[in-house]
């Protein structure tokens, strides 16, 4: 669902998808943002902030919160003629690099499609542990992460996080299922990342002693707004941090690719997994972040 706020001619969008994980019903939403949509015309404009401050007292799913968040940043930036980037004070420089996803296969059909892709990063996604396929990746001189899709034992990741080896993976992303964490040490050789189990800033506290990072979606967070302090408390709280994405447009990848300057890793290959893109924006050319050179987020759809 692509959400268009509009002013002087000007148009900021936002996006939110629907996602069996998290059962997201866009028809709800949809029906979600009919019943505020009078109270969001009403508004004057004002500062992203103070419009985020509006929709954290509207009781929305933080998806539909995310898509007017962003949409709003998006529209206010194109009013003022300033990116996102100058909004807040954000260096364009330096911009950490994207992985690209391995989607789930056999490990040769994994291997190869590393060995020909012309990215340099990699989250291979696996369906249960195979200690044959991790120690073929391992003798890979490549980036690499894992992500179980919380499809790992606990005995699983025992011998993951008592392997020496395994400090090569860049990160080991939401082993468990949600809420079954306790097994994990953050201090032993695999590098923990909370997906799922970090859902909001609220969450950063309680998982200190289990995982080493966490990845930061905008959808699962409710913005760039609430994105922004996420990132400043996980830092203050010792995490390693990634914005990572969904499968998402350019709409909501040029969101993303905003905060790649902040972060220690970047997962924001949504656009490119997809065949009906329909938006411009900022984008991910074999992992590199390209920013747009116009106002807001730089988003336009495609005509």
């Amino acid at each position: 669902m692509v959400i268009e706020l509009s002013h002087h001619n000007c148009k900021g969008y936002g996006e939110c998808v629907a996602i069996d994980y998290y059962k997201i019903n866009l028809t709800m939403l949809v029906s979600k943002l009919n019943e505020i949509r009078s109270g969001i015309e009403a508004r004057k404009i004002e500062h992203p902030k103070e419009f985020y401050q509006f929709l954290s007292f509207s009781d929305l799913h933080p998806f539909l919160k995310s898509a007017l968040d962003c949409a709003y940043w998006d529209l206010f930036g194109k009013l003022e003629n300033k990116s996102f980037m100058e909004l807040n004070d954000l260096s364009s420089t330096n911009l950490v690099d994207s992985s690209i996803t391995i989607s789930i296969g056999t490990i040769g059909e994994q291997i190869e499609k590393i060995e020909k892709s012309s990215w340099n990063k990699f989250k291979v996604k696996c369906s249960g542990l195979q200690k044959d396929g991790v120690t073929r990746l391992l003798q890979l001189d490549r980036n690499i992460a894992l992500d179980s899709n919380a499809s790992f034992t606990d005995d699983d990741c025992l011998w993951l996080q008592g392997n020496s080896d395994v400090r090569k993976f860049t990160y080991l992303e939401q082993p468990r299922p949600i809420g079954h964490y306790q097994v994990l040490e953050k201090n032993a050789y695999a590098n923990w990342m909370a997906d799922e189990d970090c859902q909001e800033m609220g969450s950063l506290e309680n998982l200190i002693p289990y995982y080493r990072s966490v990845n930061i979606k905008l959808m699962k967070c409710g913005g760039l707004t609430p994105a922004l302090e996420m990132i400043r408390k996980a830092r203050s709280s010792g995490y390693k941090v990634m914005i990572g994405c969904m499968t998402e447009s350019t709409v909501g990848i040029s969101a993303g690719c905003v905060l790649t300057g902040l972060v220690d890793y970047v997962d924001l290959d949504g656009a490119n997994l997809i065949s009906n893109d329909y938006a411009t924006g900022n984008f991910v050319e074999k992992g590199i972040i390209i920013l747009s050179e116009k106002p807001g987020l730089g988003i336009e759809l495609k005509k």
